[in-house]
């Protein structure tokens, strides 16, 4: 009989873990507090699960990860992932270097891992929450290799010659329990966990701010200032809602922005509703617009110039009403106007939170973790997945860290 692992978490990471830990012959058992694997994973990608990315490299990563994220795809990338899911029998599609299941559905990849599992007979323990990993000592007390460990759930306790933990972060939807008990287990065991925040993840608009009563979506250039400092700038699709902004932009930029909202600071999103328009271009499409000062109203007048939503939200912004006519609007005004769409400024108050955010910025410190995902102090322990100080932008890569850090562990830890 192989080694005895015991696997804290069934989601991307600690699935993947068990996958390759039990095709090396080791006796696996995931330990799962939900009543089904791979909750989370079923709702990525908007159901359709972005698993990885053709454009991967470490500077889609967090500061603090990417040296380390280049030895660990160097080891583990996007081909790994390719090849492992066809092992799966997923067949995978490109969207502009965006992998998918060509299924379009996130559950076919959760039912896939399950159906792999059953296969390799991995035991699977439902309805039991992980509360501490303890250590008990072998023959050899120096050897740290001879260590055993026990794992004790709120119901039951269980010994495993290996552990690994990959119970995720504070994100996501209740119905995941995304609850960080990994990071109170890891601190028991002498890890450090730096603070957490929300990443992926949209803000609200402070409370005076204008906002569309609907939702609408556009293409726009999103600035984030802090003061006249731009500490970040993205371009996509975003999503005005009745209290806030998101959309795939947003998201990119959060997790800069959640830490300066956090300690305080004054943020505001700046969007420019032309962003395919230059300089030159637009002071043409302003003349070209201002010979329409006729008798029509101001509302009629921007009815070709924009989404109506946004129209609207820049009349109330301008504290103009939309029944005056063009003909009493001076030119320079007029102007003014057409500049609030180059220049929209929303102040932002906090983060929609760990619940509507997609994955966790902070973590065990990677610090505490060797290259094999083992931990510094303890040779059979690995900490894998959305638990360790690794958050990538939207695009797959936060899968990829997931299914990369779940291989390496997964393998070594059946060695």
């Amino acid at each position: 009989m192989g080694k005895k692992i015991i696997v804290i978490g069934g989601g991307a990471a600690g699935m993947c873990a068990a996958v390759y830990a039990a095709r090396n012959g080791a006796d696996v058992t995931i330990i799962e507090k939900n009543t089904q694997l791979g909750k989370k994973l079923s709702m990525t990608g908007n159901g359709r699960c972005n698993f990885s990315n053709l454009n991967m490299n470490a500077g889609m990563y967090n500061s603090s990860a990417e040296k380390r994220m280049k030895g660990w795809l160097s080891v583990y990338g996007v081909l790994d992932v390719i090849n492992f899911f066809k092992s799966l029998g997923i067949v995978i599609k490109s969207e502009d270097g965006y992998l998918y299941p060509v299924s379009g559905q996130a559950q076919t990849v959760v039912d896939a891992f399950r159906n792999e599992l059953k296969r390799l007979g991995v035991k699977v323990v439902y309805g039991e929450q992980a509360k501490s990993v303890s250590v008990i000592k072998g023959n050899d007390a120096e050897n740290p290799d001879n260590e055993t460990y026990s794992v004790v759930t709120n119901l039951n306790s269980y010994e495993a010659e290996r552990v690994i933990i990959a119970t995720g972060g504070l994100s996501g939807a209740k119905s995941t329990m995304s609850t960080g008990d990994g990071y109170y287990i890891c601190k028991q065991l002498g890890m450090s966990i730096k603070d957490t925040y929300p990443a992926l993840v949209g803000f609200k608009a402070d409370d005076c701010e204008i906002m569309p009563e609907n939702g609408v979506r556009c293409t726009a250039e999103i600035s984030f200032l802090l003061g006249t400092e731009v500490v970040a700038k993205e371009y996509g699709e975003l999503q005005l809602t009745s209290d806030g902004v998101s959309g795939i932009p947003v998201m990119q930029a959060s997790g800069k922005v959640v830490r300066l909202l956090q300690e305080g600071k004054p943020i505001f999103a700046s969007i420019n509703f032309f962003p395919d328009y230059d300089e030159e271009d637009f002071l043409s499409l302003e003349k070209e617009m201002l010979r329409l000062r006729d008798n029509r109203s101001l509302l009629e007048f921007l009815n070709g110039f924009h989404n109506s939503q946004i129209n609207e939200m820049v009349i109330k912004r301008m504290k103009m009403g939309s029944t005056m006519k063009m003909k009493n609007i001076s030119e320079s005004m007029v102007i003014s106007i057409f500049d609030s769409y180059r220049n929209f400024k929303i102040k932002l108050k906090d983060s929609y939170g760990y619940q509507k955010s997609q994955v966790t910025s902070g973590g065990v410190s990677l610090g505490d973790i060797r290259d094999d995902m083992t931990v510094v102090s303890h040779n059979g322990i690995f900490v894998v997945g959305e638990l360790a100080d690794v958050d990538g932008r939207c695009g797959g890569y936060n899968l990829q860290w997931a299914f990369t850090s779940g291989s390496i562990a997964g393998t070594v830890a059946s060695l």
